[in-house]
């Protein structure tokens, strides 16, 4: 356990990502220093882990803004008819009753079962994102998180000559292709275009280099062909699932987790479908477009 100079008192969780902040109570006002506390040791850590967080969705965005500003999801069929500022990674609806997999709604985020990083397929992707378990599953559904600086860094040579000085297509419709969920409308399409983004990213506050990539979105690369490509991607996914740089977190109810997803991915674990599990998630809108490292 550390502390630092604004009591913040910090666990660490995984030698490379993570960190358990232990006394903090988010339903309260955040103090100026307080929040400049977290932002440095959400830096440090990548992801932090706030326990026993019994907030409403009001506090959840109002903690939120305190980093930035909350995003408005492009889609209805995700989006929290009540807070609109919530997206519902849950598997049921606003009733409370349990959906079945082939709902539309459970068919697109069955993705998240596939490593990602939040709303990359913006021409500024999202700065971070926190997720409140509502209702948290027994049977599996853990959050994991892999350290893309840690992995840029372990690139073997030739892999990382590969992605350098590349970009890789993020298209928000090549969900519907992985998942067989519906497409996107027209008006949505228009909405979100696929992006070109750098393949290794300068990070804006820490000045690190990171591996960027976002497979549930990915299905190009500057310069190669479309099977070369996937089979790369699907290379780098590989390497960057290694337990040396995951953390897996095992939900407990009322933990709030708070991510960059600037140098980090994360999947979901499978867990029964008939199992309730309700998860409240806000996205921090990009401030910038990525930074080609």
């Amino acid at each position: 356990m550390t502390k630092d100079k604004s009591s913040l008192r910090i666990r660490k969780l995984h030698p490379a990502i993570g960190a358990e902040v232990i006394n903090i109570d988010l339903g309260k006002p955040l103090n100026k220093m307080l929040i400049k506390d977290i932002h440095h040791a959400w830096m440090d850590h990548q992801i932090l882990v706030f326990p026993q967080q019994t907030i409403t969705d009001e506090q959840h965005v109002a903690v939120t803004r305190y980093f930035g500003e909350p995003e408005i999801f492009h889609q209805s069929i995700i989006k929290s008819k009540f807070v609109k500022e919530i997206f519902r990674v849950s598997n049921t609806d606003e009733d409370g009753k349990l959906m079945p997999q082939s709902d539309p709604v459970q068919q697109q985020l069955s993705s998240a079962k596939r490593w990602h990083t939040d709303s990359s397929y913006k021409a500024m992707p999202a700065m971070g994102s926190l997720l409140h378990g509502v209702e948290v599953s027994r049977t599996g559904g853990l959050t994991c998180f892999t350290n893309m600086y840690e992995v840029y860094k372990a690139l073997p040579a030739a892999l990382r000559k590969k992605v350098e000085g590349k970009k890789c297509r993020h298209d928000f419709e090549n969900l519907s292709r992985i998942t067989g969920a519906k497409k996107p409308t027209a008006e949505e399409r228009a909405s979100m275009p696929a992006v070109w983004q750098p393949m290794v990213r300068l990070h804006p506050v820490t000045k690190q280099k990171s591996l960027y990539i976002s497979p549930i979105y990915n299905d190009k690369i500057e310069g190669m062909k479309d099977t070369d490509a996937v089979e790369l991607l699907a290379e780098l996914t590989e390497f960057s699932s290694q337990d040396k740089f995951v953390y897996k977190h095992k939900w407990e109810t009322d933990d709030v987790l708070m991510w960059d997803n600037r140098c980090t991915m994360h999947i979901v674990t499978p867990h029964d479908p008939n199992e309730r599990r309700v998860m409240h998630r806000t996205t921090i809108v990009g401030k910038e477009a990525v930074l080609p490292a």
